[in-house]
């Protein structure tokens, strides 16, 4: 309310702008975790040699003693991805753990501790990025993407910010996404904006 002056009518209109901006991201998201986790699978099968990598490798780069600090948190999710899938009394396959892996899973490989481990391997999976876009950059832009995304799944409001009517954080975590897909692959990029209705919800929130 204080974000609209306390005006009940203007309260009400920028919780739908809200919730309709929020709408208008799911898809964006959703492609881009799946383009994102293709990319990342595809490179750590050839750098392992092996498509199974993910199962395999929780004995390999995922148990090295410099994770003791971060708790083996890749493997801990791959186990857990596997008990998961023996309380369902479903086969365990690569494909069927890689599905059930979380965001912050593919990111988490771009941390220093992890990127290290698997040579620095998948800045590959952008081969079309700037000369000067480093792990650092991206891990940055997908940090962005990563903290939005939770703000959106766990109901948060991203019209605003404090007291005012602000939708700087959506324009920025956009323009992120984007940047992400366009290095990953422009045809990624062309295809995810076949479903963006983004900017034009963000435009309605900001008349309000």
């Amino acid at each position: 309310m204080v974000a609209c002056q306390n005006s009940k009518t203007k309260a009400q209109k920028l919780y739908k702008a809200n919730l309709r901006l929020s709408q208008a991201i799911y898809p964006v998201l959703n492609l881009f975790e799946v383009i994102l986790r293709n990319s990342i699978h595809y490179n750590l099968s050839a750098h392992f040699t092996n498509p199974n990598w993910i199962v395999r490798e929780k004995n390999g780069f995922m148990s090295d003693p410099s994770l003791r600090s971060s708790r083996f948190y890749l493997k801990e999710q791959v186990q857990k991805a596997e008990r998961k899938l023996r309380r369902r009394r479903s086969t365990i396959t690569a494909g069927k753990v890689i599905a059930e892996q979380s965001f912050g899973f593919w990111t988490s490989l771009f941390d220093p501790h992890h990127y290290r481990l698997v040579g620095g391997s998948i800045i590959h999976c952008f081969p079309n990025k700037l000369p000067h876009v480093n792990r650092r950059i991206i891990s940055s832009k997908m940090q962005v993407v990563r903290e939005f995304r939770n703000r959106i799944y766990h109901n948060e409001p991203i019209c605003f910010n404090s007291n005012i009517i602000d939708l700087s954080d959506a324009e920025g975590f956009k323009s992120d996404i984007y940047d992400l897909l366009t290095w990953i692959s422009p045809e990624a990029k062309a295809f995810t904006e076949g479903y963006d209705s983004i900017d034009s919800k963000i435009e309605i929130a900001k008349r309000i």
